[in-house]
């Protein structure tokens, strides 16, 4: 079997700085088409596909051009403007390789699409699945609709649009934008008066609402403004707040605008705390259980507290508070809600009555605060009022796009005319969800920029306490033309034509419709666990989607809600053991994938999980189904300023397992397997090393060599007789890899002088910073290390568990360091002496235990030191102490006796 280039090597740290840079590219990236969770990142998709078709040639030069191709292919300069000579080099190399027939590639879990448009624009014939009708539509929306029906074609009215091109323009962009400017005509024109400008020609870009409770305290009941924080600008040069004003006498609160200083104002101050509400009059605190409950009972109100302005001929924004004339538009708007839903031309509710889901699932917490659970009572009625009117119009507008797309003559470009319309129309529904997106009751303001947020800025519906409304009409962000803007751009990105065609289905992964030795690749990023509930969350677009444009995709939209029963993901409220039904899906998923490779076929799996628990998943169901891994590669996907510095022990890596369907042999024996895995993960990790690959994506990164050599074999057994299991196999891997770390970061005589205790702190300060971890991960990696987790958090230790957390703590957090049992003790012991300013002392303690000469204890506090991030107290406190650690002269101080011991280290 030909190996590919992917099995060989790859351009890790270009890859992954595109990939990372990649996050803040706007215009005209697929992802700002429409909101979908967890994407990949298309520099690493079309990077690892290329490398995934190409056979390695024998040549060495040969490979360092495919090398520097796939460094060229990577940015995003060579897609943006329509695909650049690098891309086409990369099409003609697939080309001459696989011939008349182009490769078939299948990613069965296509989310948002990054995998298959990559595929596709490299000139694969290229199919796509997802369970979620939403993902399809997105699919569709990214690498059909634009391919098929974004041709040039003489412009009809002669002017510049989008396009930049008055001669010629993109169908499809062309006639989306027509008709979108038609719909924000008509709409504006029933429901603009809603939204006055100002008096001076300021136009309100956004209405700040703040949600109220009753106060329960009896002899109070003054109305209880929820707020986050007070703040409308927050800039440096730029302060601008509403400030509460209360009147404790007459028991009520009104509001006023202030600039600048703030005076012994704080708007930082919350008056909402996880739901617990604090009542600006009495100051009686109203507990979370009962907030809720009024919220359920429809006793949480809202009121109208500031209104943001911006002039069409003048920079920034100003504000000013909310006066009586905004809220009477605001009701004039809220009467007249009735009236149109009754004048209603077609069967359904236009307001989403769909349930949202029970309360207690995962990642959704708003519906604790609404009367019904309804996904409508997530926008307010002025909100409501302008979605459904610009619903009406877009389900209107469908003969006049049919008979326009006809006129324009697509017979001469072998097109239907009807599947244009579908496909205008089809974004049409795409901006209405967008704008839902940012027109709902959990919009937040964001006063770092004057901005209003949209509300899926983490996959996630939490409650919003007080909530920003955007105006449709405005031109701002949120507006209706923003949003258009947007959709063009990704229309006229990727509206690449070639001689692929990409086929898009809706169809579980778990009973794939294709026949047997199909497809020649499957590149896939399948699910993880809980990580994100995506049939939950879509349902926010999907009852909005239904009623726009459903009539035209019944295949897609003919369910009260997204189907969820077959999901892939691990879910308590609708299973009741989730995570055997997601190791299950999973197991079913990789079967098929083997089954519809075909026997020469090759695999990118992408995963990212941090718990060594979905490893052991994945990995299982990798080789349970049959696939060997070949290769593996961590690429990056978060910026460098951020790789180690996020508060948690989240990965920054996406680990891309390159697998083949391969015969493996029976039995393999782990006492033989144990040199070889070592000794091809070592090799790996100094690759990784080298690239940058650092904290806990370094173990993460050691897995999938490992699993080359384990995976050849059907089961490998110990002298037992007894199978090596998969966790016994990552804990291997996770000693070498700690092994691997202490040797890297002391010198080699150094690291076999440290005690088992300090070689895990090192380890775990390199690893998570000093970050809280779940226990199990820390108990692992103690144990890679030699010691047991349980016997560390001893009274004074520097382990501390709190629930099912493990925190490894600093000289700062102890204290005091009355007893040294190891290598940590005398570090912390020294920077507590130290900070002090008790040079006697410490210099008297390191010649007490050995260590004023000692360079095992000095390239053990550096390392530390060089592990931390900067800013970190630790860290500081051990850069100031080895500044002068060699000249410390020696005194007398009395030592506890266990520190003596302290001179025969070298437990290891």
């Amino acid at each position: 079997m030909k190996k590919r280039f992917i099995e060989w090597d790859m351009p890790l740290a270009e890859i992954s700085a595109e990939s990372a840079r990649e996050k803040n590219i706007r215009h005209g990236h697929p992802s700002t088409l429409h909101i979908w969770w967890a994407r990949r990142p298309l520099a690493s998709s079309r990077a690892t596909n290329f490398a995934a078709l190409i056979d390695l040639p024998d040549d060495l030069e040969k490979r360092k051009e495919i090398t520097a191709l796939i460094k060229k292919i990577t940015p995003w300069e060579a897609v943006k403007n329509g695909n650049d000579a690098n891309i086409k080099k990369a099409q003609q190399m697939i080309k001459e390789q696989w011939g008349d027939q182009p490769p078939m590639v299948l990613d069965p879990f296509a989310g948002g699409g990054s995998i298959p448009l990559e595929a596709l624009r490299l000139g694969c014939e290229t199919y796509a699945s997802d369970y979620n009708p939403v993902a399809v539509f997105i699919e569709k929306a990214t690498l059909e609709w634009p391919q098929k029906f974004g041709v040039m074609i003489p412009n009809p009215e002669k002017k510049q649009g989008i396009d930049g091109d008055v001669a010629k323009v993109n169908f499809l962009s062309y006639m989306v934008e027509k008709w979108a400017n038609i719909i924000l005509e008509q709409t504006k024109e029933d429901i603009g008066h809603f939204y006055p400008n100002e008096p001076d020609g300021s136009i309100p870009v956004g209405y700040i609402w703040v949600r109220t409770i009753p106060c329960q305290n009896p002899s109070c009941g003054a109305e209880i403004p929820l707020v986050r924080q007070f703040w409308l600008a927050k800039k440096e040069k730029k302060k601008v707040a509403y400030q509460p004003v209360v009147d404790r006498d007459k028991k009520h609160i009104e509001f006023e605008i202030v600039e600048g200083d703030m005076g012994g104002f704080d708007p930082g101050e919350r008056t909402v705390s996880r739901a617990d509400a604090r009542c600006l009059v009495c100051g009686q605190i109203t507990k979370a259980k009962l907030t809720r409950q009024l919220a359920r009972e429809g006793k949480m109100a809202q009121r109208l507290v500031a209104v943001v302005l911006h002039h069409p001929q003048r920079t920034g924004k100003t504000y000013r508070v909310a006066i009586k004339k905004d809220l009477e538009k605001y009701q004039n708007a809220e009467r007249y809600l009735p009236e149109k839903i009754q004048n209603w031309l077609w069967l359904d509710n236009p307001i989403p009555d769909e349930k949202m889901p029970p309360i207690g699932t995962y990642g959704i917490d708003a519906q604790r605060y609404t009367v019904n659970q309804e996904w409508g009572e997530l926008f307010n009625a002025r909100q409501k009022l302008a979605l459904i009117t610009f619903m009406e119009k877009i389900r209107l507008a469908y003969d006049g796009i049919k008979v326009d797309c006809l006129s324009v003559g697509l017979d001469n470009y072998v097109l239907d005319a009807k599947e244009a319309a579908m496909a205008v129309m089809g974004y049409l529904g795409l901006m209405l969800d967008r704008e839902c997106d940012f027109s709902g009751k959990l919009n937040a303001w964001e006063n770092s920029v004057e901005a209003l947020k949209h509300i899926f800025v983490r996959p996630a519906l939490g409650m919003m306490w007080d909530y920003a409304e955007s105006n449709p009409f405005s031109n701002s962000t949120g507006s209706y033309n923003s949003q258009l803007y947007f959709v063009l751009k990704v229309i006229r990105t990727n509206s690449f034509n070639n001689d692929s065609r990409s086929d898009i289905s809706n169809s579980s992964s778990t009973s794939l419709f294709y026949p047997d030795n199909h497809f020649d690749a499957v590149f896939t990023d399948p699910p993880y666990y809980d990580n994100v509930p995506y049939a939950d969350l879509s349902d926010f677009f999907y009852v909005w989607l239904k009623r726009s444009i459903g009539n035209l995709f019944s295949d897609l939209f003919s369910t009260p809600l997204t189907p969820k029963s077959q999901e892939a993901i691990a879910e308590p409220m609708r299973q009741e053991t989730p995570k055997k039904f997601f190791e299950e899906m999973i197991s079913y998923s990789f079967k098929e994938i083997h089954r519809v490779l075909k026997p020469h076929g090759i695999t990118t799996v992408v995963y990212a999980h941090k718990t060594t628990a979905g490893w052991e998943t994945m990995l299982s169901s990798l080789v349970n189904a049959g696939l060997v891994v070949t290769a593996s590669w961590p690429i990056h996907t978060e910026m460098k300023s951020r790789l180690r510095a996020a508060a948690s022990a989240a990965l920054a890596s996406s680990i891309y397992m390159v697998c083949r369907k391969t015969e493996r042999e029976k039995v393999g024996f782990y006492s033989e397997l144990q040199p070889q895995i070592k000794e091809r993960v070592e090799t790996k990790l100094q690759q990784f090393w080298n690239e940058g690959v650092a904290g806990g994506d370094f173990f993460i990164s050691a897995i999938g060599p490992g699993m080359e050599i384990f995976s050849q074999y059907e089961r490998v057994d110990k002298l037992s007789g007894e199978p090596v299991t998969t966790s016994e196999l990552l804990d291997f891997i996770r000693s070498v890899s700690t092994d691997f770390i202490v040797r890297k970061l002391l010198s080699d005589a150094a690291s076999s002088k440290i005690d088992n205790e300090s070689e895990f702190y090192l380890a775990y300060r390199w690893t998570h910073l000093d970050n809280t971890v779940e226990y199990d991960a820390a108990r692992k990696l103690a144990s890679a290390s030699g010691v047991s987790l349980e016997k560390l958090w001893v009274p004074g230790g520097f382990v501390k568990k709190t629930g099912s957390k493990i925190s490894v703590l600093g000289p700062k957090e102890r204290s005091e360091v009355d007893t040294i049992r190891n290598m940590v003790d005398a570090m912390h012991k020294s920077l507590l002496l130290w900070e002090k300013g008790k040079k006697e002392e410490l210099s008297e303690l390191l010649a007490q235990i050995g260590y004023a000469d000692n360079p095992a204890f000095k390239q053990f506090c550096q390392a530390v030191a060089e592990s931390l991030l900067n800013g970190n107290k630790e860290k500081q406190l051990l850069e100031g102490f080895l500044i002068g650690i060699d000249g410390y002269a020696h005194g007398k101080v009395k030592v506890n006796k266990a520190q003596t011991n302290l001179k025969h280290f070298g437990s290891r």
